[in-house]
Parts: C-alpha cells; sequence; structure tokens
C-alpha cells in the first residue's frame, strides 16, 4: 500500500509539472528568464514609425520573391598538361598515357538576374555568362536552360531567354535617383539564395571606377554586394528597379561597404537593343572631344565650363559633313544640356543608327545649330 502511494504522489506532480509546461509554452513567456511584460518600445510612436520601413521591407522581398532569379553557368575548361607526366623515362615505368593532354574539367559560376518580361526575357551581367557552355536560371522552385540573347561587354549587359511564363520587375527612374535614397539589394551572394541586404544610395554618377573597362556612369551604394550578386536588381523604396548591381570596390575580395550598379535607364537602351538585333550599335559622328577647361573657356568668352571642346573632325565623317569644326564646344544635343565631353560620347553612342541630331555649339562667341546624321560605329 506504502508503494502505491507513493507511486501515485509521483504520478501527480509530474502532471502538474507537464501542465505547467505547457501553459508556459503557449503563452510564449517564462517565469524563469526574461523581464515580465512587454518591451516599453513595442507601442512607442518611434517605433511604430520602423515598423512602418520594415513592413515596407518586407512587402518588396515578397514582390520580388519570384522576380529575381538564380543563375548558374558551367563551362568546360581544358587543363593544362603536366610536364613531368610527359617525361619519357615516367611514361616507360608508370605507363601514363599521353592522352593527359586532352584532360578537361567543368568549371562553374554562380550569378543572379532579374525578370525583365512574362515571356521569359530576364536581365544579367555579361561577366556572369561570358565564355560558358551553358546557363541555368532557377526561378519561383523552377529550374530552366537559358538562352543568350545577347551582350555587350561595354556595359557589362546580357540578355538571356527562357521558355516559361514569369513575373517581371517595375523598372524604375534612375534619374530620379539620390545620395541618400533608400537602396535594396536582392541576389545570391556566395550561392545563398535570395538574400535580402539595404543600405543606401551613397553616390551618383560615379565614372572612372570601372575595373573592368569603360567610363560609364553607376550607382553607388553601401548595401551589402559579394560575389553572386552580379546581375541581380538594385531596388527603391517604391519597389522599383533602379540600378543592376555589377561590382564591388574591395581589397579583400569581399563587401567593403563600396558596391556599384549600372543606372537602369542605361541598361534599358542596351537590353531593347539587344533583343532587337542580338547586338549593339553605337552611333559615331566622327569627332574627338576634350573638356573645356577655364582658360579655354575665357578665350572662347563662355561663362561655364560645361560642353565638349572639339579637338578634331575626322575627314569625310558625319560631324565633318554636318559643319563640325575643330574649337566648337558642344553644349547641347537634342536640346539637352551636354556638361561634359563623356555626355556627349554617351548622347551620341545612345543615338538611333540613322538619325538626325540637332547638336549646338558655341562658335565665335555665339551658338550655332548644326544636324548631323549618326552612323554605325565600326
Amino acid at each position: 500500500m506504502k508503494q502505491r502511494v507513493i507511486f501515485a504522489s509521483v504520478l501527480v506532480i509530474a502532471i502538474m509539472l507537464f501542465g505547467l509546461v505547457k501553459i508556459n509554452c503557449k503563452s510564449g513567456g517564462s517565469s524563469v528568464f526574461g523581464a515580465s511584460g512587454d518591451s516599453p518600445l513595442k507601442s512607442s510612436s518611434e517605433a511604430a514609425k520602423a515598423f512602418e520601413i520594415q513592413k515596407t521591407f518586407r512587402d518588396i522581398y515578397s514582390l520580388y520573391e519570384d522576380r529575381v532569379v538564380f543563375i548558374s553557368t558551367e563551362q568546360t575548361v581544358r587543363m593544362r598538361p603536366n610536364p613531368f607526366l610527359d617525361d619519357p623515362f615516367f611514361r616507360q615505368f608508370f605507363g601514363v598515357p599521353n592522352q593527359q593532354r586532352q584532360m578537361q574539367r567543368k568549371r562553374t559560376g554562380l550569378g543572379t538576374g532579374f525578370v525583365l518580361s512574362e515571356d521569359g526575357y530576364i536581365c544579367t551581367n555579361h561577366h556572369v555568362i561570358a565564355g560558358v557552355d551553358k546557363v541555368t536560371v532557377k526561378v519561383g522552385g523552377n529550374s530552366y536552360v537559358a538562352q543568350i540573347v545577347g551582350y555587350d561587354q561595354q556595359t557589362d549587359l546580357a540578355l538571356l531567354k527562357v521558355n516559361a511564363r514569369l513575373k517581371p520587375v517595375f523598372i524604375g527612374n534612375s534619374d530620379e535617383v539620390k545620395v541618400g535614397d533608400w537602396a535594396i539589394a536582392i541576389g545570391n551572394p556566395f550561392g545563398l539564395d535570395k538574400t535580402f541586404t539595404v543600405g543606401v544610395v551613397s553616390a551618383t554618377a560615379r565614372r572612372d571606377v570601372d575595373m573592368m573597362g569603360g567610363s560609364q556612369s553607376h550607382i553607388q551604394t553601401d548595401a551589402s554586394i559579394n560575389p553572386g550578386n552580379s546581375g541581380g536588381p538594385l531596388i527603391n523604396i517604391r519597389g522599383e528597379v533602379v540600378g543592376i548591381n555589377r561590382m564591388i570596390y574591395s581589397q579583400s575580395g569581399g563587401y567593403m561597404g563600396i558596391g556599384f550598379a549600372i543606372p537602369v535607364n542605361t541598361a534599358k537602351a542596351v537590353l531593347e537593343q539587344l533583343k532587337k538585333h542580338r547586338k549593339i550599335k553605337r552611333g559615331f559622328i566622327g569627332v574627338q572631344v576634350g573638356p573645356v577647361t577655364e582658360e579655354v573657356a575665357a578665350s572662347l568668352g563662355l561663362n561655364t565650363v560645361e560642353g565638349a571642346l572639339v579637338g578634331d573632325v575626322v575627314e569625310g565623317s558625319p560631324a565633318a559633313r554636318g559643319g563640325v569644326q575643330p574649337g566648337d564646344v558642344v553644349m547641347s544635343v537634342n536640346g539637352e544640356r551636354i556638361k561634359s565631353y563623356q555626355g556627349l560620347i554617351d548622347a551620341v553612342g545612345a543615338a538611333p543608327v540613322g538619325s538626325t541630331i540637332k547638336m549646338t555649339v558655341w562658335r565665335q562667341k555665339s551658338t550655332v545649330n548644326l544636324f548631323i546624321t549618326v552612323v554605325e560605329r565600326t
């Protein structure tokens, strides 16, 4: 009888403890750890503002979850022959076949892209797919073999196509991007699918930062970008793509707070040409240009250093036929101010081949309007 009483007592205690554990698990609290009650910041007005931003971030991630794609590539690489294995003495005793010169291996790569249209066009960087044999795109839980429609090494952009119905991104206006704007990157750094990072726009119109060649304009951001982010979207707080993440400045190979994205307005013109022609047709008028210095401006009677100084005109070129002369300062193209010689290069390069542009130049202390037909650069 005594043993039964002890057993029953233990059983009752066990039931009571189990009930307490269940109660505590349901309430989410603990009588042992943590302060009692809610955090004093949970319902504060200051925190409420932060919660709104946090909700926007969550909404952007949900919106783009199936619009940003994971890209993996394969490339067949011929291995360098081992001269030691080719030694006749070694072959005589160990029988190493001479076919070792034909040994090959597969090299794989990772990157990011985003959907441009419902019929399966996808944007990424050229360096993500350069020289590869196979491109696989993963999106929405499905994998597709992608066709490389075209690419442009100069702007580091590539256009892919998969046979699927997809959700396209929302395109913004990169000309409206300002320093201090929220900047959101979604990509696959180091193969970590759909990684979401947040920062701000650190600078706009960055030039001469291109470690891959070229001098095109970039958006600078401190949103974390790492290897594998290349080709992914840079998104504003309204959920619009304003840039294509391209590269980072790093002394270690990893993130150091400085990343660069191609402005989406630049990318749109390139991608549209790639879809239509599978290559880029760049405009050419045949002038050599340089900056307008303060000394040059003073000698020409200009009250600004904006514009592009014409140093030389190619004989027989569209510029020569249109009346451009050495010493002219190009002030505008089709009504758009030319702030620097790079601005003129960009304007002519973006002009459709075969179109006629109106160029306003400063000559002999007055403005002259010239009309020049753009031809394709060869």
